[in-house]
């Protein structure tokens, strides 16, 4: 019988309505399940952090830095300007553009609708904010994360450069020293250090890290990840439990590089388990995905740009209920126009969240789908006929 090819490429297509075997199932499942981590978190379900036993915000943000490790080639090498030039297309010119609209959304808001949320439009807001904080206009704040992924990039293929003309391109000292780096970084933010515009480095170089991560393990480890589920989870569940019996609460903040309560090294420990548990889940679902659910997978950056947009059209919604009926009485509208962290759940329901989450992945899809499908229409009209 002809031995089945292993699949780790992200290239992602279409044929005979099935998915091109070059996609990585593996992967897309496991970005599709971190982008639900993360809408979750900022709606603050916990819907799968296993029973409080992985908190999101021990690796969740980390672990989008591991996948694109995972994904980086050591061919970009030869050709560095060509590489930079196609990150630049895909990160940074959407994450402009829609940082512009979103500056609009912000003035309209505040300008006619009563909202306090957002900074005024200006060079700062539009083109250097993103790369300080990414929380200029409010309502992308969670897209923070594609500058920094960008920067990350660059570093990357930069010291990858440097190591090679040294010959000393080595896939373990890259991940002992940018360890390193990290984990002073979280020694520093403990001790106060790390405030101000020093938290745009200190992000930086905490996720720096986890970026490399994903490639020691493509290299390094994954053609030994071959334990039987029974003793990998065992191990996996068993860490995280010692974890949280002898640690101060696992989460922190990636962004404001803030709550190690810790040390400098539990930190990517919590990255390791969550992203060991969450790759093996991922593998064991791989075979029972659809394609709706890899359509997520590819789609994470609409997702992670949209979503908080998306709750604020939940929020409108039970706003407008509020305001116009005799139900939900209870509803904040000082929050609602004030505060971006206001969840209002009907009866006070845990399970409304599901909502906020259902908005939050479903209507920046339908979003993408609607800028995919207007884009394909541009090409055959503008493309000469063959």
């Amino acid at each position: 019988m002809k031995k089945k090819k292993k699949v780790t490429s992200v290239s992602y297509e279409r044929r005979e309505g099935a998915f091109s075997r070059e996609y990585s199932v593996t992967f897309g499942v496991l970005s599709a399940l971190a982008i639900i981590m993360i809408v979750a978190g900022h709606s603050g379900y916990d819907i799968l952090s296993v029973g409080g036993l992985f908190p999101y915000y021990s690796f969740h943000v980390p672990l989008f830095m591991f996948i694109s490790g995972y994904f980086y080639r050591e061919e970009e090498e030869s050709r560095p300007f060509a590489y930079l030039k196609r990150k630049a297309g895909r990160l940074l010119l959407p994450y402009f553009i829609w940082n512009v609209i979103y500056g609009i959304v912000a003035w309209a808001l505040r300008a006619f609708g009563g909202f306090a949320m957002g900074e005024a439009i200006s060079f700062k807001t539009l083109f250097v904010s993103p790369f300080l904080n990414g929380y200029q206009f409010i309502y992308h704040f969670a897209a923070w994360f594609v500058p920094v992924l960008f920067i990350v990039e660059v570093m990357n293929l930069c010291m990858r450069l440097l190591l090679r003309w040294l010959r000393i391109n080595s896939e373990w000292l890259i991940l002992i020293g940018t360890l390193a780096v990290g984990m002073l970084v979280v020694q520093f933010a403990i001790e106060g250090r790390v405030w101000g515009l020093y938290k745009t480095l200190g992000r930086i170089l905490f996720l720096y890290p986890c970026f490399q991560m994903g490639q020691f393990y493509k290299k390094k480890l994954e053609a030994w990840d071959t334990l039987g589920n029974g003793p990998y989870f065992a191990a996996v569940f068993g860490i995280q439990v010692l974890l949280h019996l002898c640690c101060n609460g696992l989460a922190y903040s990636s962004v404001w590089c803030t709550g190690f309560a810790n040390g400098p090294v539990i930190p990517y420990v919590t990255v390791v388990s969550g992203v060991a548990f969450w790759l093996r889940v991922s593998k064991i679902l791989a075979p029972l995905c659809g394609a709706n659910f890899l359509y997520l997978g590819r789609n994470t950056y609409a997702v992670m740009m949209h979503h908080i947009l998306a709750f604020m059209l939940v929020k409108a919604v039970l706003a407008g209920i509020a305001a116009h009926t005799g139900y939900l009485s209870d509803f904040d509208f000082a929050r609602f126009y004030a505060d971006i962290d206001y969840y209002y759940l009907v009866k006070g329901s845990e399970a409304f969240q599901m909502v906020y989450l259902a908005a939050g992945v479903g209507l920046p899809l339908l979003l993408q789908r609607g800028q995919d499908r207007l884009l394909s229409a541009l090409r055959r009209v503008l493309s000469p006929s063959v």
